[in-house]
């Protein structure tokens, strides 16, 4: 396969790039979503080589295709390039053509083309950085032989000592819109209506109850026509201390201005739990919960 005409809607961080103006480089194409976890894991190693290789012919190029419909809208996308730091070309899909145009079907998903624009090797999911880098380098090397490369990136070198972490036993990634939920996986209690993709608060105060057995929680959520929204945290019915995540402030509240992931529960014991939150936020959606050793 050779690299697709990279139809975007927009570009961010960079003119259009056509196939023609890529000959010559090595490309990385990083099929991304700025709420999607399994791709926030691997956005470091992702910046690594960049950082490491742009100067050596690499070009690495993010393709940002939508999972819920807020992320189709520029302000949001925007936002999620802002916060993860990425400075590589952005191709903007909310019409799918490139993610079509691969045959993807996943996030996150890499696609590795050599200089002449032919594909040599693609990834989905987590994992596997130190072989995405030997790539890059060998690609660079036959590219342009005799090309002083630099160490491996500390990322990959990371990885390659701790090695992937076990998902064995924890609670799988959990809908709650009506096309992807699974019943009995969570409750609801208060006034909720359901949609396709999300639940929403339609008045006063709402609950959320999910048992759950993994040592990292996160939620996809969005606040709403508010623009703003807070969310009371209970782990096993008590306000969450210092298991709580990065967006969970000592209060033990979730305070949201945007719709995007964040993070709940962080180092909770691998146990089984009870995760509870509580808004009177009308308009918050609720998409799906991820989850991590």
């Amino acid at each position: 396969m050779r690299i697709p005409h990279l139809m975007a809607e927009r570009w961010v961080n960079s003119p259009p790039l056509a196939p023609d103006a890529l000959h010559g480089r090595v490309v990385l194409l990083d099929i991304w979503e700025y709420t999607c976890i399994n791709w926030i894991r691997t956005s470091p190693y992702v910046k690594a080589w960049h950082r490491d290789y742009a100067d050596l012919g690499l070009v690495v190029i993010g393709v940002h295709a939508p999972e819920f419909e807020f992320g189709k809208h520029a302000e949001n996308i925007d936002g999620g390039i802002r916060d993860h730091g990425l400075t590589y070309p952005i191709a903007i899909d909310n019409d799918f053509k490139i993610w079509r145009a691969l045959g993807n079907n996943a996030w996150p998903a890499k696609y590795l083309f050599d200089a002449d624009g032919l594909l040599v090797d693609q990834w989905v999911g987590e994992g596997s950085y130190e072989r995405v880098e030997s790539e890059i380098r060998r690609l660079i090397e036959v590219r342009a032989p005799g090309t002083r490369l630099p160490p491996v990136s500390p990322e990959a070198m990371a990885f390659a000592t701790t090695g992937e972490p076990s998902y064995l036993g924890i609670t799988p990634e959990t809908y709650v819109g009506a096309h992807r939920a699974e019943p009995g996986t969570f409750a609801m209690t208060g006034d909720w209506e359901t949609s396709g993709e999300y639940v929403e608060l339609a008045s006063g105060t709402g609950e959320l109850a999910l048992p759950f057995n993994a040592g990292e929680v996160n939620l996809v959520v969005d606040p709403g026509p508010s623009g703003k929204a807070t969310i009371d945290v209970l782990l096993d019915g008590n306000p969450i201390g210092d298991e709580r995540g990065d967006d969970v402030d000592p209060d033990a509240v979730a305070r949201v201005d945007r719709a995007g992931m964040i993070r709940l529960v962080a180092g909770a014991s691998r146990d089984d739990h009870l995760l509870t939150l509580g808004t009177s936020q009308p308009g918050l959606r609720a998409f799906v919960f991820t989850f991590g050793p």
